[in-house]
């Protein structure tokens, strides 16, 4: 196994049931109180399986570490399934958006990377998504970042999904777009 820093070990952790969870955000809030101040954490946690399912969790507590406790057991209890192309990648681009935060996801070729910002990435790694063009626009929170990419991964779709809703075949669909790549690589630039 290749060596990791310190910071790596401590946002990202793979668990014994296969779950990797990574820390995105971390919150102190302050409550003033007679003999002073009383400190709590918010932490945003997101876990994935790296094989397509992932989920987010928001928790609250007086210590850093029951607050990530707390939060990656709700991401465990809301997963969704991301259909990925060739295991790497999206099937095609998809836009998502939650309160002021909006972002777009494009499918990239591969050894591409995950080009994405902060929160975003954290949820790309977690899915197990190796190539991916990400742009966030509007708010930079990150609560609204990852909301905004599971809004952009719940409306992701497999192929099969959209043959079966358009009432054709999964090898017509396959045949139309590999005629359609055909025709733009013979046709002169």
């Amino acid at each position: 196994m290749a060596p990791r820093n310190d910071r790596q070990d401590r946002n990202d952790r793979e668990r014994d049931d296969g779950f990797v969870d990574k820390l995105v955000h971390i919150n102190r809030v302050a409550k003033v109180v007679k003999g002073g101040r009383r400190f709590g954490f918010a932490a945003l946690v997101v876990v994935g399986d790296l094989k397509g399912r992932v989920g987010f969790g928001h928790g609250k507590a007086r210590e850093v570490p029951e607050a990530i406790r707390k939060a990656t057991e709700a991401a465990k209890r809301d997963l969704i399934f991301v259909p990925l192309r060739e295991a790497r990648t999206l099937h095609h681009d998809v836009a998502g958006r939650h309160g002021a935060g909006k972002v777009y996801l494009r499918s990239a070729e591969a050894g591409t990377g995950i080009i994405a910002g902060g929160p975003m990435r954290a949820v790309f790694e977690a899915v197990g998504m190796h190539d991916v063009v990400a742009k966030s626009m509007g708010s930079s929170n990150p609560y609204n970042m990852v909301r905004a990419t599971f809004d952009a991964l719940k409306n992701s779709m497999h192929p099969k999904d959209v043959a079966a809703r358009r009432g054709i075949k999964y090898s017509s669909l396959q045949s139309r777009r590999s005629s359609l790549i055909g025709s733009e690589e013979q046709a002169p630039a």
